[in-house]
Parts: C-alpha cells; structure tokens; sequence
C-alpha cells in the first residue's frame, strides 16, 4: 500500500470517529490502526523467520522464481517469494542473487527498497533474459 495512502486513511478513520463518536470514536479508530500495524509487522516476522531458515541464496526453482518478478516488487515481497535471503553480490548499488539446485541463477537490483532491474542465468547456456 502506498504510505500516503495509509496515512490518509488513518486520519479520515480518526476525524471521523472524532466527529461521529467523540473520544471514543477516536479510541476505536486508533485501535483499528494499531491493529493494522500489527496485522503488517506479524506478515513481516512471519517472512523474515521462513527467510532466515532458509540457506542463504538458494531458492526452490529459479525459473519460476524469474517468472513471477516485476519491477516495483518490495524486499519484503521478494522474500516471501524466493522463501530465503539473498547473496549479497559484489559491485555497486544493492544487488542480490538466488540459485537453485540445478544452477540456474536469478540476479537482481534494487534500488529504495523496490525490484528495478533483474535477469535469469541459465546453467546450461549463459543467455540472459529479463
């Protein structure tokens, strides 16, 4: 969801029990709100434990994994995604790889956080495709 968005919802949820309700009305937004930040940081914990489990890098099938990428995915998508973290690459901006046990390997770039760039090498041939 985009930041703006979420404040913004949360400010009209909480004008709105302000205006409807009074305090209580702003009471019971605020805990619709921590609730939802609490629904976000459970989807995080629950990605980074099954991420951390994982060896480093590896991933079930990087063809697949290849396929289901688009640009303006999060981090945290990703890792739910390849089900590990992955190999920090060396060379400038944040680049990371996964490969699976057949040798193919999916390379990608982020950049704020967001998937921008990302290309699949395939263990029997070295093409490129993106």
């Amino acid at each position: 969801m985009n930041p703006l968005l979420g404040v913004g919802l949360a400010l009209v949820a909480l004008i709105g029990g302000g205006l409807l309700l009074g305090w209580q009305g702003v009471i019971f937004a605020m805990t619709g709100i921590v609730f939802w930040l609490l629904l976000q940081m459970s989807r995080l914990m629950r990605v980074m434990k099954q991420a951390g489990a994982a060896p480093i890098g590896s991933v079930a099938n990087a063809v697949m994994f290849h396929a289901k990428l688009h640009a303006g995915m999060k981090l945290v998508d990703l890792l739910a995604l390849a089900g590990s973290l992955g190999r920090k690459l060396d060379g400038e901006g944040k680049r990371y790889a996964w490969q699976d046990a057949q040798g193919d390997r999916v390379e990608l770039r982020l950049e704020k956080g967001k998937l921008v760039e990302w290309r699949l090498e395939r263990a029997d041939s070295s093409g490129a495709a993106s």
